[in-house]
């Protein structure tokens, strides 16, 4: 596997003065703010599914070293990424596929337990969610926000509508019948359309450091043709050497 691009992106960002870094946030919290997404901010970290690190099971190590199965060469390269620790956002950068495609993989990597099931409600949720396994309603569902009566009187509601004019979606009447929040709502909706969206992040595009001066240069020059030539007197001294060696032997 190549360099995580990823990380080499955000070791860039991370390394970049407090100053710069603060604007960034605010401008980030703004954007999250106006998305709906704010109160993702402080999510348990255990529970955001950009974040999370599959791991493979024997047979999902197995498959990879072997290949039996003949998959997509996409598949396998979800199960490298898995084995050197990566995680959703990073599976998704370094292969260039768009996270509902990535969901898509974890999804068939574990039906086939080729990965661990995660311990979290909310990861199980949302990869089903992204990858187009479950509705919203059962999203919610399988998150423990509904329980199945409550999901069954949103169906009931929902059908009744579909008589009328009304362009009523489902997760309309989630929040009608107040049963999941309005805002939690649109931020869910947002996330699945931005899901579909690949990101390209080319690591050669990544801020360099700056070029160095002429006399800065001309120095490290110097110092390259004094380390040439102090290496070509040991070979010269190691010739010598092994031609002693020689005529003792």
């Amino acid at each position: 596997m190549k360099n995580n691009i990823y990380e080499l992106f955000l070791n860039k960002v991370l390394n970049m003065p407090l100053w710069i870094k603060q604007a960034l946030y605010l401008k980030l919290t703004q954007e999250m703010t106006d998305n709906c997404c704010i109160n993702s901010l402080n999510s348990n970290p255990q529970d955001v599914f950009s974040a999370y690190k599959p791991t493979l099971t024997f047979k999902g190590k197995t498959e990879l070293l072997e290949r039996k199965c003949g998959l997509d060469i996409n598949i396998y390269n979800f199960l490298e990424c898995c084995a050197n620790n990566y995680s959703i956002l990073e599976i998704s950068v370094n292969t260039f596929l768009s996270m509902e495609e990535v969901a898509k993989h974890y999804e068939l990597c574990l039906e086939q337990n080729f990965i661990k099931a995660p311990e979290s409600k909310e990861i199980a949720a949302m990869a089903g969610f992204i990858a187009g396994k479950y509705r919203i309603g059962e999203y919610f569902k399988q998150k423990g926000m509904l329980d199945v009566d409550q999901l069954q009187k949103a169906i009931i509601n929902y059908k009744s509508t579909l008589s009328s004019d009304e362009n009523i979606k489902f997760g309309d009447i989630l929040a009608q019948l107040n049963f999941v929040n309005p805002e939690e709502m649109k931020a869910l909706l947002i996330l699945k359309e931005e899901s579909k969206k690949r990101f390209i992040l080319d690591y050669n595009n990544i801020p360099k450091p700056a070029p160095v001066s002429a006399d800065e240069k001309e120095g490290l020059l110097k110092e390259i043709s004094s380390l040439k030539e102090e290496n070509k007197k040991l070979k010269q001294k190691l010739l010598q050497l092994l031609e002693m060696v020689k005529r003792n032997g």
